[in-house]
């Protein structure tokens, strides 16, 4: 089996999940990932940044897997402010968040908030467009009406952007309903700018037929599929996997568990982060809700370590 080296692969950002301590523990364990951008942060009032407010983000941190930081702002002035102090850490690129889909953002005019208003987008990237750093942008097709982004493109296209991460649905659907292919296909045709794709790339089947159909993508960015299933990336890549599946990812989650319970406190922050990460993996077991359920409803680490051996040793790995 050749690898495809032609194939760039982003991990997506996923909040609450994806921070520095799993991006490094995966690419630990699992192979097919180029970069991941990192959980959005959002700006600050005022010229001040908190000390712990980009710790994530330190470049020592995230030597395992290169990062690509995000934003999340509708004030160009805060944006400069945070961004800034994302070069001082020494970052090369950073992106503006315009597609969080979840109300409590959007309905601030924030991530896929901003998009009914593209005089807003392009006053705002008219005064952010000097920083010494490389901009890209992560967006959805809309907020309300996927055709949202056409108004958008040119605007856009007159600002030097690195690349357009794009998710074809609006935010309103968040993660429900069909991802919308023919507006991504007119996205990637009015683009000037080197076009990532985001969204539902489940399996590899699926990714061989949008690889086939939109050839100018350049790159692929992919969370939900790959937290369920981590071996995906290594697959969509043709890299040959070395060892037994369910025993590399019983490693993965001692290891990553070993680690939170050293920087985190009390059981309930702990078992939170365990409970986010098997909301994704038990998905990829056999009686995947039987699983999720009996790690919902624990409340004590012993407790869970009970059905984290029971899984592993009773359940079947199914990817």
């Amino acid at each position: 089996m050749n690898q495809d080296h032609n194939v760039t692969l982003y991990l997506a950002p996923i909040r609450g999940i994806t921070d520095a301590l799993y991006r490094n523990t995966f690419v630990r364990y699992f192979s097919g990932f180029d970069l991941a951008m990192a959980p959005f942060v959002s700006t600050q009032q005022g010229n001040r940044i908190k000390p712990g407010h980009l710790r994530d983000l330190e470049t020592e941190k995230n030597r395992a897997l290169p990062i690509i930081p995000q934003i999340l702002s509708k004030d160009p002035d805060h944006f400069i402010t945070l961004a800034q102090a994302l070069i001082d850490q020494g970052h090369k690129q950073i992106n503006w968040n315009l597609g969080c889909p979840y109300p409590m953002v959007a309905n601030k005019k924030r991530g896929s908030g901003l998009l009914p208003y593209p005089n807003r987008i392009a006053s705002f990237l008219e005064k952010i467009k000097k920083l010494p750093v490389d901009l890209s942008i992560k967006t959805r097709l809309g907020r309300f009406q996927a055709d949202e982004i056409l108004q958008l493109l040119p605007i856009f296209n007159n600002f030097p952007l690195t690349e357009l991460i794009i998710h074809p649905r609006t935010g309103k659907q968040m993660y429900k309903g069909k991802v919308d292919l023919k507006t991504f296909g007119q996205c990637l045709e009015q683009s000037r700018h080197p076009v990532i794709y985001n969204g539902d790339i489940t399996d590899e089947g699926v990714f061989l037929q949008l690889k086939d159909r939109f050839k100018k993508v350049e790159g692929w960015m992919i969370g939900r599929a790959a937290l369920a299933d981590p071996f995906l990336p290594a697959r969509i890549k043709k890299i040959p996997l070395q060892r037994d599946k369910r025993e590399l990812i019983r490693l993965f989650h001692d290891d990553i568990f070993s680690r939170y319970q050293k920087i985190l406190f009390g059981p309930s922050h702990i078992l939170g982060r365990m409970k986010g990460l098997w909301f994704y993996l038990s998905q990829s077991f056999t009686n995947s809700r039987k699983i999720l359920k009996k790690i919902q409803k624990t409340k004590s680490l012993q407790k869970y370590n009970e059905i984290v051996k029971q899984i592993f040793s009773e359940e079947e790995w199914i990817r």
